[in-house]
């Protein structure tokens, strides 16, 4: 039986299984896709808002010549780090449910060729993330394949003309670069003014290109409607038509409650977030913890960042460590 298995080798999933292997445990990592996924499925040439050291995990320095790093950086770094800790991994395997037992889980999973696997272990650590599920329109033709919520580059769309939904970094980051291949660039934004969230350095030029009509930007609108050639937006009063090619719907993600749900955990009324003890991490079933991003509220997933994740497995450790030295004397 495992002592540990955390769920997600993401950087906060990474950083529990280090303070775990630093205690003499030796914790089981299954991760559905790559290790650290999310970073993978970001814009590629993403640059972050923190600064390198606030995204360190397990004391390694995070180097770098950038005063904020970039998306191939941090893979680079946190694809060394686990190497370095020679973590026990298991990629491309997803938990598909969690049954708690009287002496502690067992974790089912199937890998991608369907293949059905068991573990038993006495905690679980659940720390899956929240990019895998983006927050829908609801809206027709939210499903025609010229509309996604992903952005990788601007390459593939240069020359046409594209909506970007959304006005936070995701969506200023994107229209910045389209507009660099030569895209006609409208941004279709719910709020009343540009965002307060948007990058510092980022925000003048954005602004600027606004300005001078480079990019077309619609304040206290909403995208309606998605058809093959055309979208209609309700700005203010009225609905407009405008000819388009793509839709980059940059609403943002939530954390996947269905793991946690299924076994029976808590939720809090408003925000919906997993009940845990602060202090801890530990939900209402002994033994089972929640790192990272998928302890915040359904509403605001970006309420947790990896900065503050990364730190919950060090709680979780030392709860860990001190139950089973209770438990031994």
């Amino acid at each position: 039986m495992e002592q540990v298995i955390v769920i997600g080798a993401g950087p906060c999933g990474l950083s529990a299984a280090i303070a775990l292997q630093r205690e003499g445990l030796s914790p089981l990592l299954i991760e559905k896709s790559c290790i650290v996924n999310a970073i993978y499925l970001y814009p590629t040439y993403l640059q972050f808002f923190s600064t390198p050291e606030l995204l360190e995990i397990g004391g390694y320095p995070f180097t770098t010549p950038h005063e904020k790093p970039y998306r191939q950086e941090a893979l680079v770094y946190y694809r060394e780090v686990a190497r370095r800790e020679q973590l026990r991994i298991f990629s491309y395997e997803e938990v598909v449910s969690i049954e708690q037992l009287e002496t502690g889980f067992k974790v089912h999973t199937e890998d991608q060729f369907g293949k059905k696997a068991a573990y038993s272990t006495r905690n679980v650590i659940v720390a899956t993330g929240y990019f895998d599920h983006p927050n829908l329109l609801g809206i027709p033709g939210e499903e025609l394949p010229k509309t996604t919520h992903y952005y990788k580059e601007a390459h593939p769309y240069a020359g046409a003309k594209v909506a970007v939904i959304g006005g936070n970094n995701s969506a200023v980051d994107a229209a910045m670069d389209l507009l660099r291949v030569g895209a006609e660039v409208t941004v279709v934004y719910r709020g009343k003014d540009f965002s307060a969230n948007i990058k510092p350095w980022v925000r003048p030029i954005f602004e600027s290109m606004v300005n001078k009509g480079r990019i077309r930007m619609w304040f206290d609108s909403k995208v309606e409607r998605i058809d093959e050639h055309t979208i209609t937006v309700r700005k203010a009063t009225e609905h407009i038509t405008l000819d388009n090619d793509f839709v980059l719907a940059l609403t943002g993600f939530r954390p996947d409650r269905g793991l946690l749900t299924s076994i029976g955990v808590q939720f809090h009324e408003e925000t919906n977030a997993p009940l845990v003890q602060p202090d801890t991490m530990e939900t209402n079933i002994p033994g089972l913890y929640v790192a990272g991003v998928v302890a915040s509220s359904k509403y605001d997933a970006n309420e947790i960042f990896i900065e503050t994740g990364r730190m919950h497995g060090l709680a979780i450790t030392k709860h860990i460590v001190s139950r089973m030295n209770l438990q031994s004397n």
